[in-house]
């Protein structure tokens, strides 16, 4: 059963619902004899309807005061679509624009100015979300330690907020490591089922020391994830895909972008990286992303618990208002 009570003593009232069939409330009249009276089958319709709506009402109402509800729920449902993390960078530098500058006051009082990367990146997430229907979507964020901000969840007003959430200051560092290791314990105990998908919105990298590599390259193979980095450029930096000038700067520290590029390529993964300059490229690779991830997607929706108070109340009022009307035409002599 999926109803229940709140309380469960005010339900001792329905032994109240007899009373209608025992004494009906009408007037009675008096005839020296009914015998003489020809059979009348509606009105001894209308006498067991208004019967059954006392006892209705007495119920409807005893019901309201007991509280019931109906539990939660999960329904099964089958879509296109996939389980995703978005799992976002929130170093410093994401408040800075792709000029590598603080936003532009206009922007930050709502104006047409320039604005952050971290601002581009809610915007444009927000409207991806919009166009994932069926996708259960979570989301993470990293800095100096992971932040875990919302379960994977099919509701998208709650993604919408959480990804709005994230507009809070900055912290200093890029400890992309334990970041992805959150965005992939978000798939733990979950059956296979659709694309698993970690979508990365980072503007930098850090050095991932040889312990986190081999926990990462574990985790990736574990959870059958693919990743996608939506690597936001800063103006005059160096890119995923360039190679130093300078032998010496070919290293981990010079160049953290490029070697964690080269990272993800040997996870044996599906993996793909975007380098996006400006909003404009950023929305490109958002746009690309939501068209290739729509596969046969089996996920249970959770439908939380309701409330049928008020339900039962509107109808104990409903019956007593065709009670009184009942009452009101009643032939007075």
């Amino acid at each position: 059963m999926n109803l229940a009570v709140e309380q469960v003593w005010p339900l001792a009232g329905l032994v109240l619902c007899a009373l209608p069939l025992w004494r009906l409330g009408m007037r009675a009249g008096e005839h020296p004899a009914l015998d003489l009276l020809p059979a009348d089958p509606f009105s001894n319709v209308v006498d067991a309807l208004l019967r059954l709506l006392g006892a209705l009402t007495i119920a409807a109402l005893v019901l309201g005061l007991a509280g019931p509800y109906r539990k939660e729920q999960q329904v099964e449902r089958i879509g296109h679509g996939a389980h995703i993390v978005l799992l976002l960078d929130r170093s410093n530098s994401m408040d800075n624009t792709f000029a590598g500058k603080a936003p532009d006051v206009g922007h930050l009082n709502g104006g047409s100015g320039e604005e952050s990367k971290a601002a581009a990146a809610r915007r444009l997430l927000t409207q991806f979300v919009d166009h994932r229907d069926h996708d259960l979507i979570g989301v993470a964020a990293y800095s100096t330690s992971p932040l875990f901000v919302m379960p994977l969840t099919e509701n998208k007003p709650a993604v919408r907020a959480a990804i709005a959430a994230t507009a809070q200051p900055a912290l200093a560092y890029t400890n992309v490591s334990k970041g992805l290791a959150l965005a992939l314990s978000y798939f733990d105990d979950r059956p296979v089922s659709g694309s698993r998908i970690v979508l990365l919105v980072s503007d930098g990298a850090a050095v991932i020391d040889p312990d986190s590599e081999a926990k990462l390259r574990q985790l990736f193979k574990q959870r059958q994830v693919r990743l996608y980095w939506v690597f936001l450029r800063t103006a005059n930096s160096p890119g995923l895909f360039e190679m130093p000038t300078d032998p010496r700067d070919d290293n981990a520290q010079a160049m953290p972008e490029r070697y964690l590029h080269l990272f993800f390529s040997s996870l044996n993964i599906p993996y793909q990286a975007y380098e996006a300059e400006n909003p404009g490229a950023m929305r490109q690779a958002i746009d690309d992303i939501n068209r290739l991830e729509h596969r046969p997607l089996h996920y249970f929706e959770r439908i939380p618990k309701q409330d049928l108070t008020p339900l039962c109340y509107r109808v104990g009022a409903g019956l007593a208002a065709l009670l009184i009307g009942a009452k009101l035409c009643e032939v007075k002599y």
